[in-house]
């Protein structure tokens, strides 16, 4: 049987396993990050992290639905998110003319004070980055690139706009970004795009 990377044995004699059981501490430092951030608000980390992203995404994609595959949670999870944050006053909606039912996000003016100190959470895991070597930042980042990119393909998280993700985007001969009609080096290559669009994959019976 297939061991665990969370078993010692198994960890102390493997590169692969010893990665992975560094980016859970990793994710442990970024959950205590924010939710240290999140009480001095009064908010939860959830709430906090949907502030972060309205400050920083265009009004398409402050919707609840979007906000849903965003986090990977329900649309009913979201919803409460956004109407504890209406009741704190920290956020208003400005409903769709031809569908009341649906309606985008702005954050008030609390909100945007609030979300423009929170954004700066990480900087604890920021300070250590900064100081790799270039090198070491682009073999970082290839690889990071490479787990978010299969850990989509796989359905683990939903929502990405990464290049490699995107219908602009050809890896015939390196990083081409159609959009831009321009080659990319590795370190061009974006996490988050605000141009991207996602690439219809064509399926064939």
């Amino acid at each position: 049987m297939k061991k665990s990377p969370f078993d010692l044995d198994r960890q102390n004699k493997s590169v692969e396993s010893k990665i992975v059981a560094s980016l859970e501490r990793v994710s442990q430092a970024f959950r205590v990050l924010l939710w240290n951030e999140s009480k001095e608000f009064s908010l939860s980390p959830i709430q906090v992290q949907v502030l972060i992203f309205l400050l920083h995404h265009s009004s398409e994609k402050r919707k609840v639905s979007y906000l849903a595959d965003e986090f990977n949670m329900t649309k009913a999870t979201i919803s409460d998110c956004v109407k504890t944050l209406e009741q704190k006053q920290l956020i208003s909606k400005e409903y769709e003319p031809l569908d009341t039912r649906s309606f985008i996000i702005h954050l008030t003016e609390s909100g945007t004070s609030i979300a423009k100190k929170t954004t700066f959470f990480a900087n604890q895991i920021q300070i250590p980055i900064d100081k790799l070597p270039t090198s070491a930042k682009e073999n970082l980042l290839s690889s990071l690139l490479e787990i978010i990119r299969h850990l989509n393909q796989t359905g683990v998280i939903s929502i990405q706009r990464m290049c490699s993700t995107c219908q602009f985007y050809n890896s015939d001969n390196g990083h081409f970004c159609q959009l831009l009609n321009q080659k990319l080096a590795d370190t061009e290559l974006r996490i988050d795009c605000a141009e991207h669009i996602p690439r219809v994959i064509s399926q064939t019976s």
